[in-house]
């Protein structure tokens, strides 16, 4: 599957809204995404094609990896990065190549009223460093015709890289992905060994993922659109504010600038962008830790289930759905869940009965087996994420899991009423 193979499924299943009039890159875009919710096609921003809204949901997910919705965590926690990668020498990302770089011309969406800048939210950053390569996300914010400024998280991969090339005075070649098939989207965004993002792409799709490489010698999968260039080992420029996975501001910081060389695309390529703290966003970044964090509750009871919630940002927030054996497995799930991904702030242990997608069933759940004084667990004073605004400035906070399972010896009493089929 190609990302137009994608777009062309969304359309044929009715799930694609297409807007035909011209639509502003400065905040309408953004505004018509978020009101839509549903994957979107623009046809005319700034004369170009962009689509928001790609992953934005788990059907989408679900239709994605070909398994059901209930079913994606344990097909994401069974797939080991080992797919096969090959190289090839064409590529219809090479259609058009432009020498002569102007990356004003790109549909670069501004989301927010206190965006910094215009800046690119779904461009895959490639790069490779002393035989290490990397792939993940970065947001790309625009400071000129051939410059991006990039965010780059300590400790990271791409950080690392940079760093490494930097304590030398030496450039670190990148590539900038733009429209790739999902499922390598998807790939970048996890947590695998170190330069297996393509690898683990072709494991979850089932099949090979073909690479080309770039005059910079930097190889990247066929795509719409990739930026060529390098990452300044000394330049830096204050990149944001911006809006975080919080729905709320980033601070502004000193990041390293990536000046673009050479672009290349289709011919009429399709934009990818994704709304910051949109369901996208938040897809992006939670469904990627929900597999280690089922994993490590598997290593102490028997997991049925994960879900970080939308509520919850896709990030701060779990619910874990376990077969309890003994009284204490909720509470030893809890720790392990917290320990699987230490930016958690809450989690709630649930029983099977418990439609953990059903927010509603999660607060009966809370509601009905819930003792305060015997079913909740506090952790003050412990590293959480830098994303949450209530956590102190050295970045600790207090986290919370809920045991909201059942009494063992009572659970007669926590039955269900069931109104049978004629």
């Amino acid at each position: 599957m190609t990302y137009r193979d994608f777009i062309d499924r969304l359309k044929e299943s009715g799930k694609l809204v297409e807007v035909k009039q011209p639509v502003s890159p400065r905040f309408e875009a953004s505004r018509i995404a978020k009101k839509t919710k549903a994957p979107v096609l623009f046809h005319d921003i700034s004369g170009s094609k962009v689509i928001m809204n790609l992953l934005g949901s788990r059907d989408e997910l679900s239709s994605m990896l070909g398994v059901p919705k209930e079913e994606i965590i344990k097909r994401l926690s069974e797939v080991s990065p080992e797919g096969e990668i090959r190289l090839v020498s064409e590529s219809p990302t090479l259609e058009v190549i432009e020498d002569d770089v102007d990356l004003t011309k790109l549909p670069i969406l501004t989301h927010f009223e206190k965006d910094g800048a215009p800046y690119i939210t779904a461009g895959i950053v490639v790069s490779e460093y002393g035989g290490v390569m990397n792939a993940s996300i970065h947001r790309l914010m625009l400071v000129g015709k051939d410059k991006l400024a990039a965010r780059l998280v300590p400790p990271r991969h791409t950080y690392i890289l940079h760093k490494k090339a930097a304590e030398k005075g030496e450039p670190l070649p990148v590539a900038i992905v733009l429209g790739c098939d999902p499922v390598i989207t998807y790939a970048t965004t996890t947590r695998v060994p170190v330069g297996k993002e393509f690898e683990y792409a072709a494991a979850l799709r089932g099949a090979p993922v073909e690479l080309f490489e770039c005059s910079n010698g930097i190889k990247v999968p066929h795509s719409e659109i990739v930026l060529e260039g390098y990452v300044d080992p000394k330049e830096r420029v204050d990149e944001g504010p911006f809006v975080d996975i919080t729905g709320t501001y980033d601070v502004v910081r000193k990041e390293p600038v990536i000046h673009i060389t050479r672009i290349i695309h289709r011919k009429d390529p399709i934009y990818h962008g994704i709304l910051p703290a949109g369901p996208e966003h938040l897809l992006m970044m939670g469904v990627p830790y929900e597999p280690r964090i089922y994993r490590a509750v598997g290593e102490v009871t028997t997991v049925k289930n994960v879900v970080l919630t939308e509520g919850g940002c896709c990030y701060l927030h779990a619910v874990v759905q376990i077969e309890k054996q003994t009284e204490g497995d909720a509470k030893n799930a809890i720790m392990a869940a917290f320990a699987a991904h230490t930016s958690l702030k809450h989690v709630v242990v649930v029983d099977e009965d418990i439609n953990i997608f059903d927010p509603n069933d999660v607060e009966f759940a809370v509601a009905t087996r819930v003792k305060g004084d015997m079913d909740i667990l506090i952790i003050p004073n412990v590293r959480g994420s830098s994303l949450d605004p209530r956590g102190a400035p050295d970045g600790t906070t207090t986290k919370v899991g809920i045991d909201a399972t059942k009494v063992l010896i009572e659970k007669e009493n926590f039955e269900r009423a069931i109104i049978p089929e004629e």
